[in-house]
This record gives C-alpha cells, structure tokens and sequence, in this order.
C-alpha cells in the first residue's frame, strides 16, 4: 500500500537500512558491533512534500502502525530508536528546498529535510545567520532541530531554537496539516508554536518552519580565553557578566577533565577554562569585550592567546568523517565517550556539579573503567545555565550490554542529582528513549498539561512510541 502510495522507489525495506533505522544514539555502540536486539520497522519511507507525509501518517493512524519520524538521523537520545514491531520510519530528508528568504522581514522558510549548513551558506552569501550552530550543524535537518528544541554554540546571543522559529507547518496523526503563521508576536491565547516545538515527533511531523535571521558581522568577533582555578569562581564569572545584562554569543566554562580534552596545549591539569566570544555590530561587540576585560580584572585568572580560542572554534563541528573516526575507534579500542546535559538556577550550579562527581566516583560500579569525567556550562541565562556533563570510559562487558552497564547508570545519576536540586533532567538533547523514565518527576504537578496533548493529539498512539510519553505497558 505504501509503495502505491507514494512509488517504490520511496519505500526501502532492504535489510542493512533497517537495523541501521532501528537505532539511534548515533554512535551507539552495539551498532557499530552489527548488533540489533530491538525490533526492525517494517519500512523506512522517504516523504517528498507534505502532502506525503498527510498520506502516510492518516494509513498508519487508520491502521494503527507506530511511526517514527526522523530527518537528519543525528538525535542522541534514543529517540529515533523502534520500541514496536510493525513501525514504520517516516524520513523527512528529501523535503530539503529552501523556499523564502526574506530579508526585508529577516525570515527564512525552509522544508524539514533542509540542512542548517545549508541555508547557513545561502544566508552569508548575502550578509545573513541563522545564529544557529549545534556541533551538528554539518548534518542536522530543519525538522529533528524544532522537533527536538535544538540549541547551539551561540545561544546566549541568538537563543534556541524556540527563540527562532516564528511560524512552522506541521502534520497531525490523522493527516490534517496544520499550520501557524509566521508574526512578529500575538497574544491570541496560548502559544500554540510549543505544541510542536520540542514534540520528538511523538504528537507530529514538522514539514515546513520559518525562522528568524540576522546581520552578520564576522569580523567584529572578539575572542577571549581565561584559566581560573575554581570550577565556582568560574561559575561566579558567567554569572556576573550575565546578570549585568550582557550577552556574549559564546560563554563556556570547562572543568579541568573537560578542558584537557580541548584544550591541553594551553592549559594545565588543574585549570578551569572560560571562553567567550563578543559578537555584532561593532559597537556592541566592542561594548560587550570591554565589560569582559573588565570583570575578568577582578577575577584571579591567567590569559590565553585569543588566537588558540579562535583556532579552536574553527574545528569544532562534526560531520560524517568525525563520526566514522569515532566508530573506527570503538571498534579498535573498546572506549566510548558520550554525554548527559542537564539545566540549574545559578544558586545550585557549582553544588550540582560537585554532587554529580562525587556520586559518579563513590557509586558507579564501574567507576574504576572510567577515562574521564568532567563537565562544562555551554548556554547561560538570567536565571541560571546549563551542564553539560562529559563521562568518557574504557568497556569491560559485551558489546550489548554497554549500554545498560555504563551509559544509563551514569545518565540516571545526573539526571537524579539535577531534579534533586529543582533543575531539569535535560536541556537540549531531548528526551528520548532514554529519560521518559524520570518524566512524570521532571514535570511533576503540570504533567497532566502535557499528557493531556498526547491523549488529545494521538490517541492511537502512533508517534514515536516511548519518546517522552510513556508507553502504555509501562515500558
């Protein structure tokens, strides 16, 4: 049915594309062994407009057939993974025109399987950004960066995406197509864009969004590099600069297990290291380096060669041949480095971080397995940042069992730690497979807003079973 639906050449079922389709963690391990215990789809089904996607959603929904959709493939917490039998994965990928920019508006309107590179070169080609740079950004997808409410390297400038995006197309489990128009602001009720903003494709499938864009100026970026002693000193520092009111696009604290992987030709065992960046037109940008040459003569710190920060920004991205050298080196190595990123008021920052090692090192069975394990804060707000926790380690069990023996033992303790402490359990990533646990935790009294959407939007429960709902059999 599906191949008259949409033509044959649309509908794959060869076998290597779905086990590589039914999983996700994208350098998952037991993947790269050429295990697949989870269940395969049924096909992987490549949409070429919305009206494709309506097609294939309102037969699944009909039929009951769990769908999983996906553009870029580049998600990290299992949420592209397949949980039932009979799925189908709905790819989105070859939905990739970039239909409007509109520089009297400052908007771009782009398909869902447009690349953020893409439309990221389009736009400079004439003196615009996004503003968007996720260290995927070589390969990240329009859809799975509203789907999953992406963040990048520049958001304490430019935002998320939530902040970005202004109006959007979206199809609902039934094929209706559903559309929000593109406006300044409104205040006609709720906001009604956060319904599908950070959905994990478990209430719809994003086709089509519209985005904000901005001036670029390239050559006002201003770097700055500093070593602190204290990881809280460190923190104190975002702090301050932030609260004043100023906005660098870049404003990273690493600790030193962190920094060392980064930055070790400059810095020391023992160093904390800040990175800022002050962008903009010039006189902001030149206003935002003052006030930071400024708070840093009041914090004991030693520079860097703001050249060495700038070189390192250059290189910083993944693409395909960075992954493949990551697999290349599981396979050759038995090691594995990934991460869990949560998000704290300033108040409980430095005593989240000390609590999230100090638990990982007294309770992890396999702590002594471990390589490294650090942290940075990479995204600063008024109220508070996040952390982004680093765990790197050598394994020491069969390939399928790493998972279970070292990712989700260590991910459950950070993300206990920062609910502890009235944080959240994830800031960026999405939620996933891999903390629908925790989610009633995580939004406690209001729960029943969001399960609410769920019951309402897909009451068959076709999309992305397991990703951010729980599924009904309690798995």
């Amino acid at each position: 049915m599906l191949a008259s639906m949409l033509g044959a050449d649309n509908v794959h079922t060869d076998p290597s594309e779905l086990r590589e389709s039914s999983v996700d963690r994208f350098k998952k391990y037991t993947a790269v062994h050429d295990i697949y215990d989870g269940p395969l789809p049924m096909a992987v089904v490549y949409a070429t407009s919305t009206a494709d996607i309506s097609r294939v959603l309102a037969y699944a929904n009909e039929h009951r057939i769990a769908v999983v959709p996906r553009t870029g493939h580049t998600s990290t917490e299992g949420g592209l993974e397949i949980v039932t039998p009979r799925s189908i994965v709905l790819d989105g990928s070859r939905m990739d025109r970039i239909l409007v920019v509109n520089e009297r508006d400052m908007t771009a309107t782009v398909q869902c399987g447009v690349r953020l590179e893409a439309l990221e070169e389009q736009l400079r080609g004439v003196g615009l950004t996004t503003g968007h740079s996720p260290q995927s950004k070589p390969l990240a997808q329009y859809g799975g960066l509203v789907a999953t409410r992406s963040i990048g390297q520049f958001s304490t400038l430019y935002g998320g995406i939530e902040d970005m995006v202004v109006g959007l197309e979206a199809v609902l489990p039934d094929g209706h197509v559903a559309r929000i128009k593109n406006v300044p602001r409104r205040a006609a009720g709720p906001d009604i864009r956060h319904i599908v903003i950070g959905n994990e494709g478990a209430l719809c499938f994003v086709t089509e969004v519209t985005v904000k864009v901005f001036r670029y100026y390239p050559d006002n970026n201003r770097y700055f590099g500093f070593l602190v002693d204290d990881f809280a000193a460190g923190v104190d520092a975002l702090h301050d600069l932030i609260t004043a009111g100023y906005r660098p696009s870049v404003c990273r604290l690493y600790s030193p297990q962190d920094a060392q992987q980064h930055f070790a030709h400059f810095a020391g065992p023992e160093d904390n290291v800040i990175v800022l960046v002050a962008e903009g037109p010039k006189p902001l940008a030149d206003a935002t380096a003052q006030a930071i040459e400024e708070l840093f003569e009041g914090v004991p710190h030693r520079r860097v060669d703001n050249a060495l920060i700038e070189r390192w920004f250059a290189d910083l991205n993944w693409g395909v041949d960075k992954i493949e050298a990551e697999k290349e080196q599981m396979l050759a190595n038995s090691h594995l480095g990934y991460t869990t990123e949560v998000s704290v008021s300033w108040s409980h920052v430095a005593e989240l971080y000390h609590a999230v090692m100090s638990r990982i090192r007294s309770e992890f069975p396999r702590a002594a397995d471990l390589t490294m394990l650090g942290g940075h804060s990479s995204h600063s707000y008024q109220n508070g940042t996040n952390l982004y926790f680093v765990y790197d380690y050598d394994i020491h069990c069969a390939p399928r069992d790493e998972i279970n023996e070292y990712h989700i033992p260590l991910n459950a303790i950070i993300v206990e730690e920062a609910l502890r402490l009235g944080g959240s359990m994830v800031h960026h990533h999405g939620v996933g497979k891999y903390r629908t646990p925790w989610i009633r935790q995580e939004h406690g009294s209001a729960y029943p807003l969001l399960a609410g959407l769920k019951h309402h939007f897909d009451p068959n429960g076709i999309m992305n079973p397991g990703s951010i709902f729980p599924r009904a059999n309690g798995e």
